[in-house]
């Protein structure tokens, strides 16, 4: 790791919900929550990423100023540690019982700290509740009018980061982005003899993998760390993958093996190089290992290798070549493509910037307001299209729900999700590349259906789920 994201620290007194909205900011439920007082004790620490930045939450004891025993002692010195460490906090109130004279003592005692404070309005969860604080008592007291929020459901989280960003900003300790905190995981996967390992070579200055013109040199999965302007990445060169009836035929048992290998590699990757062989025909085990690579769920670049072989190159040579490959492989029309060359070495510095940004767009987040506008565009430009039944779909709601890959739901007032047209998910995700950064990456958007009697949702995804999102997981 060699940057250290900016520490946001939550304080307040107990039971306010500094537990609930840590987990709800890191997406983990790693902080025990209960309505039992100190039951946070010690400081947990966990990432929190949001728009592709990094920022440390830490989440601490209830700072009560009466404490009765030594554990409560201990808990409040805890917690006055992680103040002095902390770059911004975050002081929770509970809007639901108002403001207490332990807020206005915690509040003087804060301010006395000198870092910025951000007053965080806990459980705004109804309308009256969240219209509380535009009441007299919030105006009495130096910290201002509370942000409105609720952890347990998640309303109003994401107006706080941005908040939270914008204060990081302003005393120059920005979040940082996640390509500087952790390492990428980068897969190579084609069929053999595509330059896989020639071009890893190429990529780190050095014979690192042995390259034959036999095929099915490279046996198994090979991890090597490597870091390139002060960026780290775990390069994972994979065997050459041809079809299986071949494989199985020839009772290999070692390359039977290592494929496998190879699709579990390809499976736990935040980013795929898809090497094809761009001066030969994409074959259909290309095109099979492209559909492996869509339905992996991760990142992908499609690398058009052994391109200095290619004769007689003019200017429009390279946009022909491009514009065949999107034919061939239209189940990465996503995926940006890179010429290079592993034999010259050329473009292939190239490939760790474009690495960097479709592994970035893993995380780009619409709030629910850019959810709702960039729907309500969506439906003025094409109406949902009616798939099975009579009945017509109506949209009633459009969130993200997830990053790494990013990931939709789209609520329809109709029982059955095939009453919208699979088509409309397509028109969506088309529409989503082009307003938001979201090149390299696959988005899922799942339907979801009006309730019966009983909770039921039946999911239909512009992309097949992945089980493993990704490899960064801060230091959860």
């Amino acid at each position: 790791m060699h940057v250290t994201p900016p520490k946001v620290v939550i304080v307040g007194r107990t039971n306010v919900g500094k537990s609930t909205l840590f987990n709800k900011l890191i997406e983990e439920k790693k902080s025990l929550v209960s309505n039992i007082p100190g039951t946070t004790r010690d400081r947990y620490e966990a990432d929190c990423i949001w728009r592709a930045e990094v920022t440390r939450i830490i989440d601490t004891g209830g700072l009560d100023r009466e404490a009765v025993d030594e554990v409560e002692e201990q808990i409040a010195k805890q917690a006055r540690l992680a103040i002095e460490q902390a770059d911004l906090l975050l002081f929770v109130v509970d809007l639901q019982t108002g403001l207490l004279p332990e807020d206005r003592l915690l509040a003087k005692e804060l301010m006395e700290a000198k870092q910025p404070i951000i007053v965080v309005g806990n459980k705004a969860d109804n309308l009256e509740i969240i219209r509380s604080v535009n009441e007299k008592e919030w105006h009495s007291w130096p910290l201002g009018v509370p942000l409105a929020v609720s952890a347990s459901r998640g309303t109003g989280t994401g107006d706080l980061l941005d908040e939270v960003y914008s204060e990081l900003n302003k005393i120059n300790k920005p979040p940082v982005s996640i390509s500087d905190v952790a390492a990428t995981r980068v897969a190579v996967i084609g069929r053999p003899n595509v330059g896989k390992s020639s071009l890893l070579n190429a990529a780190l200055g050095e014979t690192r993998f042995i390259t034959s013109a036999k095929a099915h040199t490279t046996r198994e999965p090979n991890d090597t760390h490597v870091s390139v302007d002060g960026r780290d990445y775990i390069l994972v060169d994979t065997a050459g993958i041809r079809k299986m009836g071949r494989i199985y035929k020839g009772k290999s048992k070692l390359e039977i093996s290592g494929v496998e290998r190879s699709k579990r590699a390809a499976k736990k990757a935040d980013v795929i190089l898809f090497v094809v062989d761009v001066a030969k025909k994409i074959s259909t085990q290309d095109r099979h290992l492209a559909g492996m690579v869509q339905a992996s769920g991760a990142s992908a670049i499609i690398i058009a290798n052994k391109w200095d072989v290619i004769p007689d190159k003019e200017t429009n040579t390279i946009n022909d070549y491009e514009e065949n490959l999107r034919a061939q492989l239209p189940m990465l029309s996503w995926a940006p493509i890179v010429f290079t060359s592993a034999h010259t070495g050329k473009r292939v510095p190239h490939v760790f910037d474009v690495i960097d940004t479709v592994f970035q767009n893993r995380f780009t987040q619409l709030n629910n307001l850019e959810a709702k506008t960039f729907i309500s565009r969506a439906i003025s430009r094409h109406k949902p299209s009616r798939g099975k039944g009579v009945a017509h779909p109506q949209v009633k709601s459009f969130v993200q729900a997830h990053v790494n890959p990013p990931s939709f739901e789209l609520r329809i007032n109709q029982k059955r999700v095939d009453t919208l047209n699979i088509s409309y998910l397509r028109f969506l995700e088309n529409l989503l590349r082009k307003f938001y950064s979201f090149d390299g990456t696959p988005i899922r958007i799942k339907i979801i259906a009006k309730k019966k009697s009983h909770t039921t949702t039946a999911p239909i995804e512009s992309n097949k789920p992945k089980r493993h999102a990704g490899t960064y997981r801060g230091n959860r």
